[in-house]
């Protein structure tokens, strides 16, 4: 287990905890600080007899470790019971671990009633009442934690264990549902299908591999789901012999087997079946959204086509036969003028959840800011309406625009983008990619102010079910995600999106009903409609322009991301951030979900100018100030995490302002710089040149300049502390 992951102040129960892996989740909760409630009946691995000693002899050892446990020794039949040892022992119930079971091994002719019913009563039905006892305290309290504990032979079925399969099966259907209903309140429900050496496991496995598969090797992935800062939800896995798997499901990609107005037949079934069959490209669906909506494409299919084979290397391409696909690259697809005032550019920023609550916000939400401008990221707004414009008019390719993905994009600027004015934008299909289950489109954007190219675009759009045409996999036009380092982020930055970003964020151009309207986001196969791609790119830019170019636009120079996920208006976007020399990676999640919405993502900054660190006013401050530029360089985002904040230094000369200083430690990974500062400073210092040498070198004590008026003080004093030690280590220059 990773260090830091404990369970101080939150109750635990666990069934079956007598011995196996209910005794080795016991023990491994305790250890970390976690109140445990010792549930086991005591009886055999068939479900006969009753004793007290199993759950006693796991909280002794609990107890002579210093930790907390209670027992109970009710059956799982009696879930109110069993919570109510939780509650009046420790007054709360966090985590619920539904590990208790028994075995009926029978072939399937010869199982009887008793042996069908005692296995979903226990399995099954007991897991539903100890979790019915518990939703409600979990529900008050914002959070709660649940296991439902499955098997192979649920799974992939066992020969001798069909009620055995059949309700471990059901406890993954149990789990689902609860996860999707337990959500809004932090509650999260998974699955696990452990492999492991205990009572149950002896009758179907031999003795050396019951020895193998230690329940201690199980315990670690039920802790990590357990824990607080585990976003996972509604997922399986199988766990054994400190190995861990995730499972989902797989469907075949299907065949429609009958035509419009004709009757479906058993023959048109035999004669398709092989199409049925066939898993390459197979879809993954992960709700019932996602598997029903493959319904209403074959419904339209069958509207409109006849008899049309699901299987995307079967099916209608979107390539007709007769067109030479190598003939459509660099063909252009239209030339489109975009005229806009500064109402554009403001809108925009408020549409990726600028604010005016945020003074750096106000250069690009106010038009009469000095330094008023675009938001590089605006460079996709006159590209966009270039390239929907010319994909329904590319001869010979016949496309479903509902059926249209954005899946990549990029974006580089070779100027930062005026504030109003006229913008040309020429698209071209750079290439087309057949990927068996759709066909990619590379359209590149090139965007001009004048004859002067000021950025360019490269869209990349999935058309669903188009591929199986011939074409290549692969493009080396392509421009390519790259996977952020395997390290903590460097800065995390997170926005909370309202209900209405997606309204706000279409008035600048993407009118696409799907991010508005319920009945068409459904028909997408969405439970609601969701925001725009681009909107959320628009937030993780703003993002890296802010923590790693001080909102520099003249600094940012290009950006590419992989549109992972689908994100939803209301939810909290978290930006992720890395700098690896001028390239900032970054990946952003949806924080109530974990989901990763935008994967693979960087954007390519200039550094800070060197010139503006040369001496120009021939102060011996000057040296100072550089030095710590050099410094800073080099442990710049270990000073902003101790002192997150910005100073402002005006060095005077005869009584004058001659020079200012700007030390930010507050942005990105540090920075110094000759001007004041770009954000508005935490702290403001004014004192001469001499003045300031003799407080570095430490033959002026800073409080004594302080209360003499030779060092004035404005802003923030109590974080002039924070600046001791910088200038310290400058002493001796």
């Amino acid at each position: 287990m990773a260090a830091g992951l404990r369970f101080d102040g939150r109750v635990v129960l666990v069934t079956g905890a007598g011995g196996g892996l209910g005794r080795a989740y016991a023990l491994a909760f305790a250890e970390r600080g976690a109140s445990v409630v010792v549930n086991d009946l005591g009886g055999d691995f068939k479900g006969y007899g009753k004793s007290s000693s199993a759950a006693d002899k796991v909280v002794s050892e609990i107890r002579a470790k210093g930790g907390k446990a209670v027992p109970n020794y009710d059956s799982v039949e009696d879930g109110e019971k069993l919570v109510k040892s939780a509650l009046d022992a420790f007054g709360r119930i966090d985590i619920v671990i539904n590990n208790a079971g028994i075995l009926r091994d029978r072939s399937f002719v010869r199982i009887s009633d008793e042996d069908w019913d005692i296995i979903h009563r226990i399995h099954l039905r007991g897991s539903f009442l100890v979790t019915r006892a518990a939703w409600n305290h979990m529900k008050n309290q914002k959070f709660g934690r649940i296991i439902m504990t499955s098997s192979a032979a649920g799974i992939y079925g066992n020969f001798g264990q069909a009620n055995y399969s059949a309700a471990k099966l059901g406890l993954l259907g149990l789990s689902n549902t609860i996860a999707i209903e337990g959500r809004k309140y932090n509650i999260h429900c998974n699955t696990i299908a452990p492999t492991a050496g205990s009572r149950l496991t002896q009758t179907v496995m031999p003795q050396d591999l019951v020895d193998a598969f230690k329940p201690e090797y199980v315990a670690p992935l039920v802790l990590w789901l357990c824990h607080e800062s585990c976003m996972e939800n509604g997922s399986l896995f199988e766990v054994g012999a400190g190995w861990i798997g995730k499972l989902r499901w797989e469907r075949s990609l299907g065949a429609i087997v009958r035509g419009k107005d004709q009757p479906m037949t058993p023959e048109a079934v035999r004669d398709k079946w092989e199409k049925v069959c066939d898993f390459n490209n197979a879809s993954k669906p992960r709700s019932i959204q996602e598997s029903i909506s493959v319904l209403n494409d074959a419904l339209s299919q069958i509207e409109s086509q006849g008899s049309i084979s699901m299987n995307s290397t079967n099916s209608r391409s979107m390539v007709s036969s007769a067109v030479d696909t190598t003939s459509l690259i660099g063909r252009k697809l239209t030339t489109h003028v975009y005229k806009y005032t500064h109402l554009e550019p403001i809108l925009y920023a408020l549409g990726v959840g600028m604010s005016t609550k945020d003074p750096d916000h106000m250069k690009f939400l106010f038009e009469g800011s000095e330094d008023f401008c675009c938001l590089p990221t605006f460079g996709v707004i006159p590209a966009q309406t270039s390239m929907f414009d010319g994909i329904p008019s590319i001869p010979g390719l016949d496309m479903d625009l509902a059926k249209m993905l954005h899946g990549e994009q990029y974006l580089e600027l070779y100027k930062p983008l005026p504030t109003s004015g006229e913008l040309t934008s020429v698209s071209t299909i750079a290439d087309l990619l057949d990927k068996g289950s759709g066909a990619v489109l590379l359209i590149d954007v090139n965007t001009y102010c004048g004859k002067e190219l000021v950025c360019y675009n490269q869209f990349t759009v999935f058309f669903v079910g188009a591929g199986g045409f011939g074409g290549k996999r692969t493009s080396e036009k392509a421009k390519v995600t790259v996977n952020p380092p395997k390290r903590p982020p460097d800065a995390v930055l997170s926005d909370v999106t309202t209900a209405d970003q997606a309204a706000l964020y279409r008035l600048s151009g993407d009118w696409n009903p799907l991010h508005l309207d319920p009945t068409f986001a459904a028909l997408g196969g969405f439970q609601k409609p969701i925001l725009h791609g681009l909107c959320t790119f628009g937030f993780a830019a703003r993002n890296v322009l802010k923590e790693f170019a001080n909102n520099d636009v003249t600094r940012f120079k290009a950006i590419k991301v992989r549109f992972a996920k689908p994100v939803f208006p209301g939810q909290t976007l978290q930006t992720e951030m890395w700098k690896e020399g001028n390239r900032i990676h970054f990946q952003t999640k949806v924080k109530e979900t974990g989901d990763i919405a935008i994967a693979g993502g960087y954007v390519d900054i200039t550094l800070d100018k060197p010139s503006s660190l040369k001496p120009t006013t021939g102060l011996q401050s000057d040296l100072v100030f550089e030095e710590i530029a050099r410094r800073i360089k080099e442990i710049g985002h270990e000073l902003v995490r101790k002192v997150n904040a910005v100073f402002q230094w005006n060095i005077t000369k005869d009584g004058k302002t001659a020079v200012q200083w700007t030390i930010d430690l507050k942005n990105g990974s540090g920075t110094v710089y000759q001007g004041p500062a770009r954000t508005s400073a935490d702290t403001t210092f004014t004192l001469s040149d001499q003045d300031f040498m003799d407080v570095v070198q430490q033959k002026t004590n800073p409080q004594k300049a302080f209360f003499s008026g030779k060092l004035k003080v404005k802003g923030n004093i109590m974080l002039s502390q924070k600046l001791e030690t910088i200038l310290k280590d400058y002493a001796k220059l």
